[in-house]
C-alpha cells in the first residue's frame, strides 16, 4: 500500500500554520481521491484511518488530514472564538485541495463533527469539483445534537446525571469520577466495541492534550454546549447541496433519525443508510458499512 505524508501550510491572517495529512493510494492514478473530515472538533484523524479499506477494497485513494489545532498539525492555544469557526476548517479544507491537485474532482466523507463540517462546506457555496458527499453520524444543528444527547443522558439513573452535572458546575471535569462516568456513557452511545480499539482511544487522548478547539467551539461536555457554535444550523441550506450525498446513522447514538430527517427532507440528491449499533459504524459493523461506502462511491 502506497502512503505518502505531508504538511501544507495555511495562511491565516498574518500567520501560517501547518495542516499534516497523509494520502493511501495514488493521486495520479485517475482514479477519484476520497477527502476523509474527521470528528470531534479537535479530534485527530487516526481513529478514522480505518478508511484505508477504502482503497484496499476498491483502490480509490484516500486523503487523511489532522485540522488545524489537533493531531500533526499545528497546535495552537491562544485564541478565541472569533479564530476557531467553521470557516476556518473550511478555508483549510480548500487550502489542502488546492496543495494536493485535486479541487476540481474529489468525495468528501465527514463523521460526526466532520460530518458536520462536511455539510457546511458543500452548502456554503457550489462545489464543482465535489462529485459524490457522505455524512456520518451528523447533526445539520447544533441545537439537535444537544436535544439528542439528553435524550440519552436521561435514560441513565438520576444520581449519574447530578454526578456529571456537578463536575461540570464545579470544573472538576477532569476527575477520575467524571471521566469513569463519561466513558459509561460513550460505551453506550459512541462505541460499543469493548474496549476501544486503540485508534479511538489515541484520538481522545490527542484531545484531551489540547482541548483548546473542542472547549472554544463546544464547550464542556456535549450535554453542556456553552461554545462559540452553539447556534451553528445549516438546515435551511442543505437543498443547495447538488453532489449525490449519502448520509449514514446509528440506532443508539447522538445522530437519531429526528437529527438527521433535515439532510433526508431537504438534500436532493439523497440516499439515507441506518446502521445497527451507535456512533461509530466503521467499528461496530465494518464489512457492512465499507461495503455501503464503496458502493455509494462506485455505484454499479
Amino acid at each position: 500500500m502506497t502512503e505518502v505524508t505531508g504538511t501544507v501550510d495555511f495562511r491565516v491572517g498574518k500567520e501560517t500554520y501547518k495542516t499534516w495529512y497523509k494520502v493511501v493510494g495514488d493521486l495520479g492514478s485517475g482514479i477519484r481521491p476520497l477527502v476523509t473530515l474527521h470528528g470531534g472538533p479537535g479530534m485527530s484523524h487516526v481513529y478514522m484511518q480505518s478508511h484505508a479499506e477504502i482503497f484496499t477494497r476498491y483502490t480509490i485513494p484516500v486523503v487523511f488530514y489532522d485540522q488545524l489545532g489537533t493531531g500533526r498539525s499545528t497546535h495552537i492555544t491562544d485564541k478565541g472564538a472569533d479564530f476557531w469557526t467553521p470557516e476556518l476548517f473550511i478555508n483549510e479544507l480548500d487550502n489542502l485541495l488546492a496543495h494536493l491537485g485535486i479541487k476540481d474532482d474529489f468525495d468528501l466523507l465527514g463523521h460526526s463533527w466532520g460530518g458536520m463540517l462536511a455539510a457546511d462546506y458543500a452548502s456554503a457555496q457550489q462545489r464543482p469539483g465535489l462529485r459524490r458527499l457522505v455524512i456520518a453520524n451528523a447533526a445539520p444543528s447544533l441545537k439537535l445534537w444537544e436535544q439528542s444527547m439528553h435524550h440519552w443522558l436521561n435514560k441513565f439513573p438520576e444520581d449519574f446525571r447530578e454526578m456529571l452535572r456537578r463536575h461540570e458546575r464545579d470544573g472538576t471535569t477532569s476527575s477520575e469520577e467524571y471521566q469513569r462516568g463519561m466513558k459509561e456513557f460513550y460505551n453506550k452511545h459512541t462505541c460499543q466495541v469493548i474496549p476501544w480499539p486503540a485508534e479511538l482511544d489515541q484520538s481522545f487522548a490527542d484531545m484531551d492534550e489540547n482541548p483548546t478547539v473542542y472547549t472554544t467551539m463546544f464547550g464542556t461536555s456535549e450535554f453542556n454546549l456553552t461554545g462559540s457554535m452553539i447556534t451553528w444550523d445549516v438546515t435551511d441550506r442543505l437543498d443547495r447541496i447538488s453532489c449525490p450525498t449519502l448520509v449514514c446513522n446509528g440506532h443508539e447514538e447522538g445522530a437519531q433519525d429526528f437529527v438527521v430527517e433535515p439532510f433526508i427532507e431537504k438534500i436532493p440528491k439523497v440516499k439515507w443508510v441506518k446502521f445497527k449499533k451507535t456512533h461509530i459504524p466503521f467499528y461496530e459493523d465494518k464489512d457492512y458499512y465499507f461495503k455501503t461506502i464503496g458502493a455509494f462511491l462506485i455505484p454499479t
